[in-house]
């Protein structure tokens, strides 16, 4: 089993990850970190979230989403595709995301990750 990677800083419109630099906004799944379209949660749609749709359950408990410097409610549209897809939805500023992601992976749960850049 693969070590999951680390967030070790945010800013400036990126991240780091396990030492590594990747600018904007950020999606972890199945323990890869990948580049994500939306720079603002007002740009995010169902179609951002195809590779956690399509991965499943079988991949995260639920998706762990930052919606940017505050937390915000995330597009309807969204919420229900998740749901109908089995696969839970918690969202927090990517502040907060970030640091429970770091608790939820030391605690061995399996989560996908989408972060917006701050």
């Amino acid at each position: 089993m693969r070590q999951p990677p680390s967030i070790d800083s945010f800013g400036a419109g990126g991240f780091r990850v396990s030492g590594v630099w990747r600018p904007g906004s950020l999606l972890l799944l199945d323990d890869a970190p990948l580049p994500w379209r939306p720079p603002a949660l007002s740009d995010v749609t169902v179609e951002d979230f195809a590779p956690v749709i399509q991965a499943g359950p079988a991949i995260s408990e639920f998706v762990l989403l930052g919606t940017g410097p505050t937390q915000m409610l995330p597009p309807r549209e969204v919420r229900d595709a998740l749901r109908a897809a089995g696969l839970g939805l918690e969202f927090m500023s990517t502040e907060a995301a970030a640091r429970t992601y770091g608790v939820l992976v030391s605690e061995g749960r399996r989560v996908a990750v989408a972060l917006i850049a701050v």
